[in-house]
């Protein structure tokens, strides 16, 4: 098994190396940034996995992992992070990700997700399924509500948010209204700051 681990914590990136070369005789290459990932894959493209830090250099949100999907040529790629949301979870599973493993996660389940992933499944961990995000007081969003998010931090009008995922405006002025309230926003302008003080969009 052939995997690409990307994390700019050196420890933690040679810890988890360390471990995987250990239990499952895994092929690792470890690097710092999301460029230098983008560069293994163009040059190797023969991954089983690659697996993503959430916060490091060049990842842009889950902007990265958009680019490593376009570039990996079919490798399965998750995202690993020190912050265990439901928010995030969903969105990086939405957005294409093979899993989401949060850095508490024990080494043996680790192993188990990084097999499923690769077998060709998708992994989520029961305690994002559960958690509400530590910063959000409310229910969390919805698919739904982040794709009407998404398009309010691109400053689209309602009309072109509807177009663009083939929806009524009055259900995206439905779903304005409601991730409003939920984030705890005065209008659309401060849904979209707060959105990209919780890393949203």
């Amino acid at each position: 098994m052939r995997v690409l681990l990307a994390d700019d914590h050196e420890l933690v990136a040679q810890t988890i190396a360390a471990y995987l070369r250990s239990e499952i005789h895994a092929d690792v290459t470890v690097v710092p940034n999301l460029p230098e990932a983008l560069q293994q894959v163009s040059i190797q493209r023969a991954f089983d996995l690659v697996m993503l830090d959430l916060n490091m250099p060049g990842m842009n949100h889950l902007e990265g992992l958009e680019k490593m999907l376009s570039a990996s040529d079919g490798a399965r790629v998750a995202i690993v992070s020190g912050h265990n949301g439901r928010i995030i979870a969903e969105e990086a599973i939405a957005r294409g990700a093979s899993g989401f493993l949060p850095k508490t996660i024990a080494p043996v389940s680790m192993i188990s997700a990084i097999r499923l992933m690769v077998a060709g499944e998708v992994f989520l961990p029961f305690a994002s399924l559960i958690a509400v995000d530590e910063d959000t007081a409310a229910a969390p969003l919805t698919r739904r509500e982040l794709q009407v998010l998404q398009g309010i931090c691109e400053g689209k009008s309602n009309k072109e948010i509807a177009r663009t995922h083939e929806l009524q405006e009055v259900t995206v002025k439905l779903h304005v209204k409601t991730l409003s309230r939920k984030l705890g926003a005065r209008n659309r302008t401060h849904a979209a700051m707060i959105a990209r003080d919780r890393q949203l969009c």
